[in-house]
């Protein structure tokens, strides 16, 4: 039996935020890993700093607009069983995460 593809979520997000983010993902379904084991909230996190200058138009939750910032943040990795608990988890991250356009990346891994 073929399992459902898998995808690795990838985000950034402030560090008093990463709480928040990492149950709503893992709400979603994302960092369970199917086997005999029975694994949930699996994740793999890494600190460092996030810049970013917000445009005219922005409604920063950091920051102001037009001025450069530089926030200590979280890398946060996880796994995701499923295109379908992929997009929900990134549905949840997006609800979850304080800033109006949050920094993720989803990609499929390959099987080999």
């Amino acid at each position: 039996m073929a399992l459902p593809p898998r995808f690795k979520l990838i985000f950034t997000v402030p560090q008093s935020s990463l709480a928040k983010c990492k149950a709503a993902i893992f709400a979603a379904g994302a960092g369970s890993y199917p086997g005999p084991g029975g694994y949930t909230e699996v994740c793999f996190t890494m600190p460092g700093t996030g810049q970013f200058r917000p445009g005219k138009a922005a409604n920063p939750s950091i920051g102001s607009s037009g001025e450069l910032e530089q926030v200590e943040e979280v890398r946060c990795e996880t796994l995701c069983v499923g295109q379908e608990v992929a997009k929900k988890a990134v549905q949840a991250l997006k609800s979850a995460h304080p800033y109006e356009e949050p920094a993720y990346e989803v990609y499929k891994l390959e099987d080999f």
